[in-house]
């Protein structure tokens, strides 16, 4: 049975991973940074690595996959902020990454680092690593796993019908998560896994399928 990962950020550059094979039960990871992450895919052979991260960067304007996953969540389309362009990576500082980006938000300032690691990484590992490690969104995942717009995920009830989904799908549970995850976390990241699993079995949802960045980095999510 094909292993796979589901991993979502958090704090101080860290990742918490789920891995999973087939319907068995999830194993917990925390690791930190990029490098140590696909570290880990390589030494349980993972099939495929999802990542609740911006991968693909426009040199300019929007990205297709933003722009269709903003339309596509409803009430949820918060969630999604729209990838700022390459040449921000270059900025440590909000003001100047506003300068240089305007109309760029707070929060896609906040995961500039990250974005900065995860491209270093993936563009070191080389252009086959895009076969394995592919972009999600776990808002548009568990939209896509029940089927309905769910409540937001920091409510009882959101949280609840987030883990009834995941459990439908053979995904439980989030109690040996990291200490370091928040039920969000743990929860997004077992999202990110699903996703994972549908494109190892060739079964996942492109948003930007043909769209790649000057570097030939895929700019897609995946569902």
């Amino acid at each position: 049975m094909a292993v796979v990962l589901g991993a979502d950020g958090v704090s101080r550059n860290r990742w918490v991973v789920a891995e999973v094979a087939g319907r068995g039960p999830v194993v917990w990871h925390l690791v930190t940074g990029a490098h140590e992450l696909l570290g880990l895919a390589a030494s349980c052979g993972a099939a495929a690595v999802a990542l609740d991260v911006p991968i693909g960067l426009p040199a300019s304007g929007q990205r297709r996959c933003d722009q269709e996953a903003y339309a596509s969540l409803g009430a949820r389309r918060s969630s999604v902020f729209m990838t700022p362009p390459r040449h921000v990576l270059d900025h440590d500082r909000y003001a100047a990454a506003r300068a240089a980006s305007p109309g760029l938000t707070a929060q896609a300032f906040a995961l500039i680092s990250r974005i900065r690691d995860v491209d270093s990484a993936l563009r070191e590992a080389g252009p086959s690593i895009h076969d394995v490690v592919i972009e999600c969104h776990p808002e548009l995942s568990f939209k896509a796993m029940t089927g309905v717009e769910l409540p937001r995920k920091k409510s009882a009830r959101g949280a609840l019908m987030r883990i009834e989904g995941l459990a439908a799908a053979g995904l439980a549970d989030v109690r040996n998560a990291p200490d370091e995850a928040g039920l969000d976390d743990a929860l997004d990241a077992m999202a990110c896994a699903w996703t994972a699993l549908r494109w190892s079995r060739g079964r996942a949802q492109i948003r930007g399928a043909s769209d790649v960045d000057e570097f030939r980095v895929p700019m897609r999510i995946v569902t």
